[in-house]
């Protein structure tokens, strides 16, 4: 066996920074590739009641006043849970119980400080959808 052989026997076939450098570029990768794409929820106008609002996996849509749309994004700006609970004309974080008005997105108790992040409606017909702005 020559010194070469030995060492290349010797030697992991696959260092730690190697290894480590492949696994955080491939779910750099995932993660980049996952962030590109926006998911295209809908909800028809039918199913969000007068007053009141229905939450998706990224947005609320709210209807304040018959015919009038508003959305928000569902992500707390307290420490950024995901709000999930609607309650007649406010919508509540489980995570410290700060409510947001389906309204104008105020925030109505904190602890949070700052109001939800408004997005933009798509209208489709008898469809909605949201964006963020």
């Amino acid at each position: 066996m020559t010194a070469d052989s030995t060492a290349a026997a010797n030697s992991p076939l696959c260092s730690r920074r190697m290894f480590i450098l492949g696994t955080a570029s491939t779910f750099a990768g995932a993660f980049l590739a996952a962030c590109g794409t926006e998911v295209d929820e809908k909800v028809a106008k039918t199913d969000v009641p007068v007053g009141s609002a229905v939450i998706l996996d990224g947005f609320i849509i709210a209807q304040p006043t018959e015919g009038e749309f508003v959305a928000y994004s569902n992500v707390c700006p307290h420490e950024s849970a995901r709000i999930t609970q609607v309650q007649g004309d406010v919508v509540r974080c489980p995570k410290h119980g700060s409510t947001f008005s389906i309204a104008d997105g105020k925030v109505l108790t904190g602890p949070a400080e700052d109001d939800l992040k408004e997005a933009s409606i798509v209208d489709g017909g008898d469809s909605l959808s949201a964006q963020n702005m």
